[in-house]
């Protein structure tokens, strides 16, 4: 809510919009501009106005071009400043072993989000990983070479294996492979679409250790019949009912023997940690997250799609056909998602940094990548898309890694400047200005991202 000063009364920033839309730009922009402890606005008006982004914005149409400038997501005034109520900030995830850093957006279950000046190392730390969890997370195990999972279904013969054989029986392999949440983006469409409110923060490139699960599922060897498979893992359900899975997903058997799939035991070089699903759990990349079952107990071969939780009806599933945002969405009008489309992120600066006056250059780097694809280049402006920039690209260090970036942007003056990047794949597919294709479970989300700083 805003709190007009002149009456004295509570009123929300739609009402101050459809009233008088020039005075509300005065209230919302006209306050004055102080370095605060996280960002460099301040002020009553956009602290009120701060705290309504991450949903939708009743009064979007009325901001130049329909976009909100950037600098409004750093919420906290500056002490004093205002007797408005300050918006409640975000809270950090505590947990051992994770950053402090980490921004919690669930906890039941568990979810963390990494913001994006986090993900500016090549390889991302452990400490810094993106946590998603669907049910309650199991206690961890204490003999974790015992752990064992089963590959049944639609095989020759089925395969009950233990981490402890798994190691001994197969050659490990390393690779650097970003694993994204299906709804990483959820955040930018608007009407707010179901489910955490994820910005750019889901996803992260670690390095994984494991073995091929092709090479286990040949040795299971596949029926004819098999069409599909079926991911289990132990993670109990949260309402505590041991017969309900929690999450079981799946892909069609062309994807599931992508040599690139792991059945996953080291992160980083070290043990797999319970809080990533360890000791065991598979890794599908390029696809949702949530087909990487974690803590995995079984693997079913079947013989036509999967239909378990999270498969059906909207779960990770876009529309065929564009639907009007906000409606009721019909699910015979929805396919399963499955290569993640196109992201780009800026790592370095952060978002709200204060840089020193008289600097005019300033050295940029991010990441990019393309789920199945790789990614062609990306662009960079600041100066709200009249210019672009094209960025240095770096290659893959494997498939499915993500592709690093740098450039050096020139300024002329001081002053504010968002900074905006905009990635292409390999089939011409380039990231969108803002989050289209509206779903009632918000995948897809996948706008270009834009920094606001202040020189000077």
């Amino acid at each position: 809510m805003f709190k007009s000063h002149e009456r004295s009364v509570e009123r929300s920033l739609d009402e101050l919009y459809n009233d008088d839309a020039e005075r509300a730009d005065a209230e919302v922009f006209g306050r004055k501009v102080s370095a605060s402890r996280r960002g460099f606005l301040g002020g009553a008006g956009l602290a009120a106005m701060s705290a309504a982004v991450g949903g939708a914005i009743p009064f979007a149409a009325n901001m130049p071009g329909g976009l909100i400038p950037a600098a409004l997501a750093q919420n906290a005034p500056a002490a004093g400043e205002s007797s408005a109520p300050a918006p409640k900030g975000p809270q950090h995830l505590q947990f051992p072993g994770k950053s402090d850093g980490l921004v919690v957006l669930g906890d039941r279950p568990l979810v963390a989000e990494t913001p994006e000046n986090l993900l500016d190392d090549d390889t991302t730390s452990t400490d810094k990983l993106f946590v998603r969890n669907n049910g309650q997370i199991p206690e961890e195990s204490k003999d974790p070479d015992k752990w064992s999972f089963v590959i049944d279904g639609e095989v020759n013969n089925k395969l009950t294996l233990t981490l402890g054989e798994l190691k001994a029986k197969h050659k490990p392999v390393t690779r650097r492979l970003v694993l994204e949440c299906g709804g990483n983006g959820r955040s930018f469409l608007t009407p707010q679409a179901r489910g955490n409110q994820w910005t750019n923060g889901g996803a992260g490139c670690p390095e994984w250790t494991g073995v091929r699960l092709a090479d286990i599922i040949k040795s299971a060897g596949l029926k004819p019949s098999a069409v599909f498979s079926g991911h289990y893992g132990r993670d109990l359900h949260l309402s505590g009912d041991a017969s309900k899975p929690t999450l079981s997903r799946g892909v069609p058997i062309k994807k599931l023997m992508d040599e690139n799939n792991l059945i996953v035991f080291a992160l980083n070089g070290k043990p797999l940690p319970n809080l990533h699903g360890g000791p065991v759990r598979l890794f599908i990349p390029g696809w949702p997250g949530s087909l990487s079952a974690k803590w995995l107990s079984r693997i079913w071969i079947r013989d036509k799609e999967h239909d378990g939780p999270g498969m059906t009806e909207f779960a990770y599933r876009v529309p065929i056909k564009p639907m009007i945002p906000g409606a009721k969405g019909d699910p015979k009008n929805f396919r399963i998602l499955e290569s993640m489309p196109i992201r780009s992120i800026i790592t370095s600066p952060a978002n709200g940094d204060r840089i020193a006056t008289g600097t005019r250059e300033i050295k940029l780097r991010g990441a990019a990548w393309a789920g199945d694809h790789t990614v062609d280049r990306v662009d960079v402006s600041i100066d709200f898309g009249a210019t672009w920039t094209r960025v240095k690209l770096s290659k893959p260090k494997n498939k499915y890694d993500w592709q690093r970036w740098t450039t050096t942007v020139k300024l002329p003056t001081d002053g504010y400047y968002e900074i905006w990047a905009r990635g292409t794949d390999s089939k011409g597919v380039m990231q969108p200005h803002m989050a289209g294709f509206w779903n009632p479970q918000g995948y897809g989300g996948n706008a270009m991202h834009r920094i606001a700083v202040l020189v000077g």
